[in-house]
């Protein structure tokens, strides 16, 4: 046997629940939450939800002390640094740090105006008495 063909008989990956869920919601809920922002910011609020999980499946072998003895271990703190990274994101997102542009109220258009009578009228014969 060759090396790539131990390494293809390697142990799968199985992929947490969670992560599955997580990912099916981001990317099922994609096309449908540019049609309604609020049910787009309640699906990424899910999002940070499910994110949240598999953060803390992430953690429980760290906190177990558990040792594999396998060829290949799962990086977990590659895992969680990915989550926060996606969370992060997903927050900045959801609460902007600054101010998002409004819609600018509709212009007047007109901006000329006549001068009331009096004021023309006696303008003149004050610069006159001078």
């Amino acid at each position: 046997m060759t090396s790539r063909a131990t390494a293809s008989r390697a142990a799968p990956v199985y992929l947490p629940l969670c992560g599955v869920l997580a990912v099916a919601l981001l990317c099922g809920g994609a096309a449908s939450a540019h049609a309604d922002p609020a049910l787009e910011r309640e699906q990424l609020a899910s999002a940070i939800r499910l994110l949240d999980q598999v953060d803390r499946i992430g953690r429980a072998p760290q906190a177990t002390g558990a040792v594999q003895a396998a060829r290949y271990h799962f990086d977990h703190a590659r895992l969680r640094g990915d989550v926060e990274r996606v969370r992060a994101g997903i927050s900045n997102y959801l609460t902007p740090r600054r101010a998002q542009p409004r819609d600018p109220s509709s212009l007047a258009g007109s901006y000329t105006r006549e001068a009331p009578a009096e004021s023309t009228r006696s303008w003149p014969q004050r610069e006159r008495s001078r």
